[in-house]
């Protein structure tokens, strides 16, 4: 049963003024459906605790009325995959800051944060590293037939489409590289050319480009209204003969219609994704081997993970509250 408890380590109390003038201690929320770990709490705890703020926890909480009450008087408000919407706005009149400990954001109502003056920040980079790990293991785990008798493949030597060179994307290339891959990459929003030559990475013009040259495409673009079936009909079918795509983004990136109608036109194709398909009971019933989901999202389930981003969507609201910083706000 989930409880709203103030943290039990022996934290101060000092009535600092902050960046708002307040004198108060903050009160900071870490409202987790599905927890972090022991000492990713703890090093949130010692932040806090340094701060003089005061810390709550609200864990495996099994209704929406109980992260409702628990956000009533919290000042700020510390998230993994748990839907911060409206409502839940609605109900945290002293609410100025929400961070989400990951890299996407759109479990956060941004519009209606922004409409109440709230900063929502996410901690990029932090969960990047377990991210392309995955992506790496899936896609040696498509390349050996995910494990059964028969020949497979070595990825080594083939060519790698990176769609989205963020700092996941970047480390993805990095490991591709390492295994004797030829990296290439499509990222628009990337205008300094160094950050592809630097890594010996061929940058590519169009989504075309890259799905008709690649053997491997690892999807790391954000589900935005602009990407949000983006990876469609088109893009599949110009797919080279027995290209993996990898999606350890968002499953609402690929057209699963499209995704579906190609995998049944092509039997060389094969698709593994971090997040199930709305249709995943159907694409494993047709198409058995050649698709794969993990059973529970896992792209940032690491002990390592899981403690930097818990750390830093502390520390970034503690630096929000004492000097304004904003550096990592998305709903500007």
């Amino acid at each position: 049963m989930a409880v709203i408890v103030p943290y039990t380590y022996e934290h101060k109390r000092e009535r600092a003024v902050d960046f708002y003038g307040l004198i108060e201690p903050m009160k900071i929320l870490v409202a987790t459906e599905k927890p972090f770990a022991k000492a990713a709490v703890e090093a949130i705890a010692k932040v806090v605790e340094e701060a003089g703020y005061e810390l709550a926890l609200l864990e495996k909480y099994t209704d929406k009325s109980q992260l409702l009450e628990a956000v009533a008087d919290a000042d700020a408000l510390i998230v993994r995959s748990d839907k911060v919407t409206a409502e839940v706005i609605a109900a945290a009149p002293n609410l100025k800051i929400v961070v989400r400990a990951g890299a996407g954001y759109d479990n956060v109502d941004c519009v209606a944060a922004t409409e109440r003056g709230i900063v929502v920040m996410n901690t990029p980079g932090q969960n990047a590293n377990a991210v392309a790990e995955l992506a790496l293991g899936l896609m040696i785990y498509m390349s050996r037939g995910t494990f059964k008798p028969g020949t497979g493949r070595e990825i080594s030597g083939k060519k790698l489409g990176i769609h989205g060179y963020g700092a996941i994307g970047q480390i993805v290339g990095r490991y591709g590289k390492a295994l004797g891959m030829e990296v290439y990459a499509l990222s628009p929003s990337i205008t300094d050319l160094s950050i592809f030559e630097n890594n010996g990475v061929r940058r590519v013009e169009s989504a075309e480009e890259l799905y008709k040259t690649c053997d491997y495409i690892s999807l790391h673009i954000p589900a935005t209204e602009k990407y949000k079936k983006f990876v469609d009909r088109h893009l599949l079918e110009s797919l080279p003969k027995g290209a993996i795509v990898v999606n350890t983004a968002r499953k609402e990136v690929v057209n699963e219609e499209d995704l579906l109608a190609v995998l049944g036109e092509r039997e060389d194709l094969k698709y593994a994704t971090d997040i199930a398909a709305a249709c995943q009971a159907e694409l494993n019933e047709r198409f058995g081997n050649r698709v794969f989901a993990t059973p529970k999202k896992q792209g940032a389930e690491t002990a390592e993970a899981n403690y930097n981003a818990a750390k830093a969507a502390a520390s970034q609201i503690v630096d929000f509250f004492k000097t304004g910083n904003r550096k990592y706000q998305v709903n500007k």
